[in-house]
């Protein structure tokens, strides 16, 4: 604690500070109280530092300090001036206000500090069960991967036995072709460098069939299993221990003599129309490879108009399949390849008839021309039906209709049908818009 001998106020050790920071009070002469002494002291009169002989008694409301009447007279002369006790309750409550929202702040700063301590030890808590829950999840995380490349490796042996064992039995086989085949032919070179000329025509059926049959059997000119083992390390593997992994060995390889094309429209497609197949790539056993990758080159080509192509678009699915979609442009008949790693899939080079667009039909749905045209005796129908009494039209059940609703324009049966007149001439279309418009 301390006293200003100026301002005759006493002061906190941080007020004490702060007056002798201030610029207004930088000047005054503030002392330590250190004992209960001086603190004794501290209701005696205070005298002014400009007139040692004067008391204290007057405060300079402009300057904000305690003043003698002295200091009045002087350079306080025209300045509001009061005594100390007049304006001691007004100024003595500001200070009591602005101490009570001090301890407000003081007790709401003691509350946040509490607060933060005790975060602080939440904190701490919650990054502990957090770095136990991430050891847990590693530790799992590991384990799930150690029993997936397990996995993986027991996989990899299984199918390198595989592929062993048939190259050893491919090889059985071959080695004692090979023996049989060795065994005949040193046979007939001895039989026909030693042999007499009767020895040789008795043992030359025998000889004959043992060599026809040797030369006949069937084998494979290269290995029966080839080394194509992959490992896709983004591959998906499905879960292990709870947890998604990655990483498949590969050993499926594409066989293009064993794709295979599917499609209502493979064979045939509309002028302008959006069209497609499929293609359904297997691999060498004949199972489907179920993933995508490969490289699928498709080609379609006007067999009459070489300049005139049409640009497919090939879309992998990514489970084995391929659409095959284009639009041609003109009609006719083309040419269509498609190859798997650049060679022709089953069914390739195949034909596609582009046929025209689809033709609407021009007349009218109807069940007879009389009904129709309201009895006109010249409307016709396309149907070739004529009623009795000169009518040139169709009637309800005439002999050779089929006795249904059909078309006027060409005769069809089916709404839904495409028409199959060409394009119209003058007079059958005036006829048959005079029909319709009847």
């Amino acid at each position: 604690a301390g006293r200003c001998l100026t301002c005759g106020l006493r002061l906190c050790r941080f007020c004490c500070r702060a007056h002798r920071r201030q610029k207004k009070t930088a000047s005054h002469a503030v002392t330590e109280l250190e004992n209960t002494k001086d603190c004794s002291q501290a209701g005696k009169p205070l005298l002014c530092p400009s007139h040692p002989t004067e008391e204290l008694q007057l405060f300079c409301e402009q300057c904000d300090q305690p003043v003698c009447r002295d200091c009045v007279l002087g350079r306080h002369r025209q300045h509001p001036c009061d005594f100390a006790g007049s304006v001691i309750h007004r100024h003595g409550d500001a200070l009591r206000e602005l101490l009570k929202s001090s301890q407000q702040h003081m007790d709401a700063l003691e509350d946040v500090l509490s607060q933060v301590d005790e975060m602080g030890g939440a904190v701490r808590s919650r990054a502990e069960a957090v770095a136990a829950e991430i050891c847990l999840f590693a530790r799992g995380y590991v384990k799930a991967i150690e029993q997936h490349r397990d996995r993986l490796l027991k996989q990899l042996e299984d199918l390198k036995v595989q592929k062993e064992n048939l190259l050893h039995l491919q090889k059985a086989q071959l080695q004692q072709l090979l023996l049989d085949m060795r065994t005949g032919v040193e046979f007939t070179e001895h039989l026909l460098m030693s042999g007499s000329d009767v020895e040789i025509l008795v043992s030359k059926g025998v000889v004959s069939s043992r060599l026809t049959k040797l030369n006949s059997v069937a084998y494979s000119t290269h290995p029966s299993v080839d080394d194509r083992i992959q490992f896709s390390p983004h591959e998906r593997a499905g879960q292990c221990c709870g947890y998604e992994v990655f990483g498949a060995i590969l050993n499926k390889v594409v066989d293009p003599a064993r794709c295979t094309l599917h499609g209502e429209d493979l064979h045939s497609a509309r002028q302008n129309q959006l069209s497609g197949f499929t293609l359904l790539c297997k691999d060498t056993t004949g199972e489907r490879m179920g993933r995508g990758g490969e490289a699928v080159r498709v080609t379609i080509t006007h067999k009459d108009r070489r300049d005139c192509a049409v640009k497919p678009t090939v879309c992998d699915n990514g489970d084995g399949t391929y659409c095959i979609s284009y639009s041609p442009e003109e009609p006719g008949l083309y040419a269509v390849c498609v190859c798997v790693k650049g060679q022709h899939v089953q069914g390739s080079p195949f034909t596609l008839m582009v046929k025209h667009k689809f033709r609407e039909h021009q007349g009218v749905f109807h069940c007879c021309t009389f009904c129709s045209s309201g009895g006109q005796k010249a409307a016709r129908c396309a149907c070739g039906g004529t009623m009795p009494g000169g009518y040139q039209g169709c009637g309800h059940g005439h002999k050779g209709h089929p006795g249904c609703h059909h078309w006027s324009c060409c005769g069809q049966v089916k709404e839904s049908s495409e028409c199959l007149c060409g394009p119209p001439s003058d007079t059958s279309q005036r006829s048959l818009l005079r029909t319709v418009a009847l």
